[in-house]
């Protein structure tokens, strides 16, 4: 089986690490050429619950490398993804799936308008992975990794893709609603992933301050509203429970768009909330928690050269 990891994320470094130990054919996929020659002499090391070095990593910003890949695994930002599809369309084939280990909403709808429902697969998961430097993740929290396919049905593709997992010692579900898996990630990280963020909290913390608190919950409580209005059936019946359960889980995980601020990148808050916020927009819900979260968080991205220091 050949598996191309696009982007070399926290997520991406982790999944090629947990599936160099697979004995499939993994190449990592990189737009940037310093970054890749980087990684290419110095290596991949993965930290925290994996402790492993891998030397001889096979990485390339040719999309023509991965011609004839099974699965291409997309651990790009949301910004990023239409980039993604043009480098990878020429190469992609027919035959081969996209797997889409992304964050926010409108990512499958881009990835399917350009491959077909049949062909991407979304894969929503829990795992705490941070990038502390170039090269470097830290795995900070275990989780399962749910799969469901764009079209709903449960193909050949997804069992095999849970065969693969298993051999990774990763907890794996299959699913036949992407909207239930995709709204029930959305709606936790609308609360802990803005919010740790704006507080500089691992997301362990986030809980234990009435505030950060009550805000958190403010999110994922508007945002479950519109997921009720469009009749989505949610994974769990109690969202702010498990969003407790998944700080607890990734209590020593630095959130992704903590990093991307702490790194002064821009962030997916309009993937995560803004997309909550015009979705409750459409459907006349009132958001002013999520409005003011991504007013916060643009504010700082447009402030990073600002920023006062001591």
């Amino acid at each position: 089986m050949k598996i191309v990891v696009v982007g070399p994320g926290a997520m991406g470094l982790l999944l090629y690490g947990l599936l160099s130990k697979t004995r499939h054919e993994v190449l990592v996929l990189d737009k940037n050429p310093t970054r890749a020659a980087l990684l290419a002499r110095n290596g991949i090391r993965i930290e925290g619950l994996m402790n492993a070095k891998f030397a001889d990593v096979r990485i390339t910003t040719d999309a023509a490398a991965g011609r004839d890949a099974d699965f291409w695994f997309v651990c790009v930002k949301s910004y990023d993804t239409k980039s993604v599809i043009r480098a990878i369309s020429p190469h992609a084939g027919t035959q081969g799936f996209i797997v889409s280990f992304q964050n926010g909403a409108g990512n499958i709808e881009l990835l399917s308008d350009a491959f077909g429902e049949s062909r991407v697969v979304l894969a929503v998961t829990n795992l705490g992975a941070t990038l502390t430097e170039e090269g470097v993740s830290r795995y900070a929290g275990e989780g399962d990794v749910i799969l469901g396919r764009a079209d709903g049905s449960l193909g050949a593709e997804l069992k095999t893709l849970r065969e693969l997992f298993q051999k990774t010692k990763l907890s794996v579900k299959l699913s036949r609603d992407i909207h239930a898996v995709l709204w029930s990630k959305l709606i936790i990280n609308a609360g802990i992933n803005a919010v740790a963020a704006v507080t500089r909290l691992k997301n362990g913390r986030i809980m234990a301050y009435e505030g950060s608190r009550r805000i958190a919950e403010g999110a994922i409580t508007e945002a479950h509203k519109v997921a009720k209005r469009k009749r989505i059936k949610l994974l769990y019946d109690d969202v702010l429970a498990k969003a407790e359960s998944v700080c607890e889980a990734t209590a020593e995980n630095v959130s992704s768009m903590l990093a991307d601020v702490l790194r002064k990148k821009p962030t997916e808050i309009d993937a995560i909330n803004g997309a909550i916020v015009r979705q409750a927009q459409s459907l006349g819900i009132k958001t002013p928690v999520n409005a003011l979260l991504v007013d916060l968080i643009k504010t700082i991205e447009s402030s990073y050269a600002q920023e006062v220091g001591i």
